[in-house]
This record gives C-alpha cells, structure tokens and sequence, in this order.
C-alpha cells in the first residue's frame, strides 16, 4: 500500500479542507477566549481570597495581642489583690478570697 491512497470518502476537496480548518479554529478560539475568561474569573477570586485572609490573620493578631495583654493585667490585678487581702478584717479577707476563686472560673 502507498502513503498516497485514500479512501475515497475521506477525500477532501481544498476549499473543504480550508473551510474545516477555519471552523476548527473558531471553534479553538472560542475554547480559548471561555479558558481566558475563566482564568480571569479565578485570579480574581484569589486575589479576594487573598485579601480577606490579610484580614482575617491581621484580626487575629491583634486578638492574641489583646489576650495577652488582658493576661497580663488579670496577672497583675491579682497580686495586687493578693497583697491587699492580709490588711482586711477577717472577715473580708474570706469574701475577697472566695470573690476571687469565683472569678478564676470563667466558662
């Protein structure tokens, strides 16, 4: 058999063959442009994505700053407290430290 020998149904005349060509390549253009918009679509939704989570991570920075600060100040409070108690009537001093218990058992 020769490379050259073609069924004769599958024989095209060349303005045929030009005619698929162009509707094969509109058709590729058309996948292109819709593959475009769809990449563009997505770089956008990462670039809000990528916004947002800017915020979200600065909003959770400043919580956990504000944690340990209001640590810090609960730390401090209670050795005031602490120090304060034994100058109180006896009396007092078991209202204090029972007021105080209580408040260490946040839920």
């Amino acid at each position: 058999m020769s490379a050259s020998v073609t069924p004769p149904s599958l024989k095209l005349t060349y303005p045929e063959t030009l005619d698929r060509i162009k509707e094969e390549f509109q058709f590729l253009q058309s996948q292109y442009h819709s593959l475009k918009l769809e990449c563009e679509k997505l770089a956008t939704e990462k670039t809000e994505i990528q916004r947002h989570y800017v915020m979200y991570y600065e909003m959770s920075y400043g919580l956990n700053i504000e944690m340990h600060k209001q640590t810090e100040i609960a730390k401090r409070l209670n050795v005031i407290c602490a120090q304060l108690i034994p100058f109180l009537s006896q009396e007092h001093q078991q209202q204090v430290v029972g007021a105080m218990e209580r408040a260490k058992q946040v839920t």
